[in-house]
């Protein structure tokens, strides 16, 4: 009596099962690197006024000091954008400086003095931004402990247009609060990026978190890892 089905086909069980596995395992991996915020938001750079903001100018070059604009940034949770006024004060026709004379230049921040002039905010396109369900992250707190804008930003002077630099998730966050020594800096130099950037070069990582655990103990740090610390 002849089979009905060919000996080859006993395999198929095997070789589904096992392509089974392997597609779920796929599944799996797509979804666990693509549906985060490492993934979807590091590298966002939405289209600003103007052309953006240069920090790769005005931090880098200049060498302006982040709380020049971000004047709230060491006493309250909020790192504020600059008022037009602000921007204003360097970009009236009579105050360019002879490094900014250009057309060029005075064509990119036309925008500024027409704010100026028409009494209207410059509306500049938020980058990081956490989830309403979070809402908490004191700017003045981090700032305070040593925490250095590059933790965060990464050296946002060499940036001509700023991008997130981080994920900014609830995985990242927690990584740093289980492990901030290595980020926790002299705070006279705490938006002094490119001597943060010196300072790691020279160090590395076993000598940051060496220099930071005794700023830990000195500051009297608590970096807390429960949920009422930022979602309340």
């Amino acid at each position: 009596m002849s089979t009905i089905f060919p000996k080859w086909t006993n395999a198929l069980p095997t070789l589904l099962a096992g392509g089974g596995v392997t597609g779920l395992a796929i599944v799996v991996g797509t979804i666990w690197y693509t549906f985060t915020p490492k993934f979807w938001d590091v590298g966002y750079m939405p289209k600003q006024p103007g052309g953006g903001f240069n920090h790769q100018i005005h931090a880098g070059k200049l060498g302006l000091d982040c709380r020049y604009c971000h004047t709230n940034v060491e006493v309250s949770p909020e790192a504020n954008i600059p008022s037009v006024a602000t921007c204003y004060g360097c970009h009236a026709d009579g105050r360019l400086t002879k490094l900014a004379t250009s057309e060029d230049h005075k064509a990119k921040t036309a925008f500024v003095r027409e704010a100026y002039a028409s009494d209207e905010p410059i509306e500049w396109r938020r980058i990081h931004k956490l989830p309403d369900y979070v809402r908490n992250f004191p700017h003045h707190s981090h700032v305070a402990a040593g925490v250095s804008c590059i933790s965060c930003h990464g050296n946002i002077a060499r940036q001509p247009e700023v991008w997130q630099h981080e994920p900014l998730s609830m995985g990242w966050c927690l990584e740093c609060h289980r492990n901030p020594d290595p980020h926790l800096q002299p705070k006279d130099k705490v938006t002094r990026l490119f001597d943060i950037e010196d300072r790691q070069q020279q160090l590395g990582l076993a000598g940051l978190a060496s220099a930071g655990a005794k700023f830990y103990e000195e500051r009297k740090i608590h970096a807390p890892e429960n949920c009422g610390a930022c979602h309340y």
